[in-house]
This record gives C-alpha cells, sequence and structure tokens, in this order.
C-alpha cells in the first residue's frame, strides 16, 4: 500500500464494488477510459475487481482511497511493466464528486514514485484523448512531454467511438513533483 497526505492507494477488494459502480458509472468519467461501458453495472465492477486481483509483475492496479472518508474515489495502474527496458504505462480515473481538488495529482504523483523509486523504471509512457484539457494539464504540469498521435487508437465502451489518443511520455529525471507531496510505502493491516 502507498499513503500520501490524502490517500491511500491499495489492492482492489470485494467492498469496493458500489464505490467502483458510483465512480465509473458516470459518463462524465466513462467516456475518458476506453474499457469501461456506460451504464456501469455491479457486474461490470465484480470482473475488473476480480481481474485486478490478479495483479504479477506486469500489472498493478491501485484503488485510490480518500483517507477522511475511507471511500474508494478512483483508480489507477502501471500497464506493461518492462523491467528490462525501464517501462511502463497505465493511466487514472477518479470519481466526478472529487475533480477539481487536486487529489489525481496526488495519486498519480504516487503512482510515478512508486514506478520509479520502488520499481526501478525510468520511463513511464501515458496519453489523454483530445478533449481531456484536465488529464493534459496534470501531465504536463508533472513533467510529461507530447510526443505524439495515435489516431483512432481507442474504441470508447462509453462512446461507441474510435477516439484519437495523444502520446505522452515521462522520463524518470524530468519528474516535476509537488511541493510538499510525501509518499510511503506502508503494510498492509
Amino acid at each position: 500500500m502507498i499513503e500520501t497526505q490524502r490517500l491511500i492507494l491499495r489492492v482492489w477488494q470485494e467492498k469496493d464494488i458500489d464505490d467502483l459502480v458510483e465512480g465509473i458509472n458516470n459518463k462524465n468519467v466513462s467516456k475518458w477510459m476506453a474499457s469501461a461501458p456506460y451504464p456501469y453495472t455491479k457486474e461490470d465492477a465484480k470482473n475488473y475487481i476480480l481481474k485486478a486481483q490478479k495483479q504479477d509483475d506486469k500489472n498493478i492496479k491501485f484503488a485510490i482511497v480518500l483517507k477522511s472518508e475511507n471511500k474508494v474515489i478512483g483508480g489507477t495502474e502501471l500497464t506493461n511493466i518492462n523491467k528490462k527496458d525501464g517501462l511502463a504505462g497505465g493511466g487514472i480515473w477518479l470519481n466526478e464528486k472529487y475533480h477539481g481538488l487536486g487529489l489525481g495529482t496526488e495519486a498519480f504523483c504516487a503512482r510515478i514514485k512508486y514506478a520509479f523509486d520502488i520499481l526501478g523504471l525510468r520511463r513511464i509512457e501515458n496519453g489523454y484523448f483530445p478533449t481531456n484539457t484536465p488529464s493534459k494539464m496534470m501531465q504536463l504540469k508533472l513533467g510529461y512531454k507530447e510526443e505524439g498521435l495515435r489516431r483512432k487508437r481507442f474504441y470508447s465502451l462509453s462512446t461507441k467511438e474510435y477516439i484519437d489518443e495523444c502520446i505522452t511520455g515521462l522520463l524518470k529525471e524530468e519528474f516535476i513533483e509537488p511541493k510538499n507531496f510525501t509518499f510511503k510505502i506502508i503494510n498492509e493491516k
């Protein structure tokens, strides 16, 4: 588990189903997630959690828990981890009720620090959909560089459209860690 000022990043649990459905069963959230259908059901959440619990050294999925409410408010992941080349991909989503509070940036920073400092990676590859300005701004603020465009890269299960992906990358030495950011690994209780 990872702890920051306001958040815990931990493995998904069966008790997270309702929070997962509440967060993703919202078109304003699911439209930014290529693999999330809309509507998002309890069955979708159960299947996701079962899959997320079968993590390996190539894919790590974290539930984002707001400590003050002991509530799952989103998810983030490291995918396609390649230790030989020092690379990983992944993304983040947040329940719309928690947008605009800096919680996404805090969780993303924890994910980045975990990738660089704990896993020893040197580069993280991400992206955003062209109309997702908040994601773009968050990534650029943290040091990501825009690297290109993949035309019609994803088929969105939510919007039923093919969507372009703006490609971003972050090298370890480019990471701009926010002031007063704290990060620690904690043992599960």
